[in-house]
């Protein structure tokens, strides 16, 4: 069931990757070359099973994708190394992302909202830019149990001193999207592979979408 927006300013979270920043872009990299030391082809379907995904369930997958070369812990670490390479270097942002944070920066609550590591976060926002934009940035590796839970959204509300009914999410995968319509906010899903099934509120191309801005509260432009 769609449910209305919360109200006219409300707190907003944000996903990092591929939401705020193209860092799905640099994931795909990573992956592509994990794939390739094990003589693999990374292509749309693997894209697909692991995107948005915690790293443990990244792991679990990799280890039947990868015919179980090595455990899970073991393709993780090699994982967030090629990753920590591809997130060194400034990640492009999302179209309207860097208009959108500076509109509403001092003005809402903003908070990140990422099922990737505190090290990667880190590297994405601060290399890109925007790492001091956030009033609260949480990591899947602070919280007991990464999206689809609901625990990185309710933590990300806590520290904003928001309810997560006056707050809402903005998503590009469906388990982003499960975490936070299980913590109770309203979602926006902005899917990032274009027939990926996002379960939002209100559906939207990009950042740019006039649908974002209503959901958010802002007027036209």
């Amino acid at each position: 069931m769609r449910r209305s927006p919360p109200g006219p300013e409300p707190a907003v979270v944000f996903d990092c990757d591929g939401v705020l920043l193209d860092s799905e872009a640099a994931w795909t990299r990573a992956e592509t070359r994990l794939f390739s030391r094990y003589g693999k082809t990374y292509g749309a379907e693997a894209k697909r099973l692991l995107i948005g995904g915690s790293l443990p369930e990244t792991g679990r997958a990799l280890e039947g994708l990868l015919d179980r070369r090595r455990s899970a812990n073991a393709l993780i670490t090699e994982l967030v190394a090629l990753a920590a390479e591809e997130f060194a270097g400034r990640l492009d942002p999302m179209p309207g992302a860097l208009d959108l944070i500076a509109e509403l920066r001092g003005r809402r609550p903003l908070a990140v909202a990422s099922n990737s590591h505190r090290q990667l976060v880190e590297l994405a926002l601060g290399g890109s830019g925007i790492g001091d934009a956030f009033d609260a940035v949480v990591a899947s590796d602070e919280v007991p149990r990464p999206k689809p839970a609901p625990d990185l959204y309710l933590e990300a509300c806590r520290r904003l001193g928001a309810s997560p009914e006056a707050t809402v999410a903005v998503e590009d995968s469906p388990r982003g999207a499960a975490a936070a319509r299980a913590a109770g906010l309203f979602v926006i899903g902005i899917p990032y592979l274009p027939d990926l099934p996002v379960e939002a509120d209100v559906t939207a191309r990009s950042l740019e979408d006039p649908a974002v801005r209503a959901a958010l509260g802002l007027p036209p432009t």
